[in-house]
């Protein structure tokens, strides 16, 4: 049985910018695809590129329930939460790709 990580996310335009909360299973691929615009949608529309905040889940549904309850707090929580691990809103895809 292979072990495999969900993780839930926040990107934004800039920091206290316009916030967007997603889950994948590959982090590195999908904060490219919205780096490089790959997808349409509203993350291309309003140029929501950085990752200021991640979770690592190793249950797909434990994630699913995270992103979930994420995207229902309030615009002030999830600024206290992305703030209480990286208070100066670096983009965090740098340092997991070690730039």
């Amino acid at each position: 049985m292979s072990y495999k990580n969900y993780y839930v996310y926040i990107i934004s335009s800039k920091k206290y910018g316009t916030l967007y909360t997603g889950m994948t299973n590959n982090l590195l691929r999908r904060i490219y695809e919205h780096k490089e615009s790959i997808v349409e949608g509203f993350t291309k529309q309003y140029k929501v590129h950085h990752l200021v905040y991640y979770e690592i889940h190793g249950d797909v549904h434990e994630a699913i329930l995270r992103e979930k309850q994420i995207k229902k707090w309030s615009r002030d929580w999830k600024i206290s939460l992305i703030e209480k691990d990286n208070p100066q809103w670096l983009d965090l895809y740098y340092e997991i790709i070690g730039e």
